[in-house]
């Protein structure tokens, strides 16, 4: 079963074109022209096991805020129309990845009803251009996009890289896991009969 989809977006401030196989083994090509973002979502392709490519140019020179939105808009697309009408998958998906002094856990359900928590300790200072705080609007953007429901919260840390990743890398995680294929699984997985 093939479960790939394309997508390009072009606005005034990004251009953005992209591809996953949902089914890959986490071949990436990234280029964001945002050295940190292309780390986490390398590290979301390789954790998720997604062949993900994604060539965004936007105005970073602003700031990283349209490119890094946009591009969670489109990631959000592809993962959706991906997917498909969701036939067989788990639809659920929960991780817990510690890195260093920080661990992240996350939560998704691919129910087309957006919904994004975001939870970080108080303490947790960003430290770059790229932060954990920039990665809340690439999630809700992908949220929204995907129609998914997803919980996030980096439950204590204190490297403002080190929380990050870790939230990528669960993210990874539980998006493999609630994409995965249930042989027991005949339709769609909901007592409604429909997502």
């Amino acid at each position: 079963m093939t479960r790939s989809a394309e997508a390009e977006r072009n606005t005034r401030e990004t251009q953005i074109t992209a591809r996953i196989d949902i089914n890959g083994t986490g071949i990436c090509e990234i280029d964001t022209g945002i050295a940190f973002f292309d780390h986490m979502l390398t590290l979301f392709a390789v954790h998720g096991f997604f062949d993900l490519q994604i060539r965004a140019k936007g105005d970073i020179d602003v700031d990283y805020h349209h490119t890094v939105e946009d591009s969670g808009l489109v990631l959000g697309d592809l993962i959706n129309r991906a997917i498909g009408k969701k036939r067989g998958i788990v639809r659920y998906g929960h991780a817990v990845t510690p890195m260093d002094d920080a661990i992240s856990e996350v939560a998704v359900d691919l129910s087309g009803r957006p919904y994004l928590v975001y939870d970080l300790p108080a303490t947790l200072q960003p430290v770059s251009g790229f932060n954990v705080y920039l990665a809340r609007e690439f999630f809700r953007a992908v949220a929204n996009a995907a129609g998914m429901n997803l919980h996030i919260q980096v439950r204590y840390g204190e490297n403002d890289h080190h929380a990050t990743e870790a939230v990528f890398k669960s993210f990874a995680r539980a998006l493999d896991q609630a994409t995965s294929i249930d042989t027991r699984i005949s339709g769609i997985h909901s007592t409604k009969g429909t997502l």
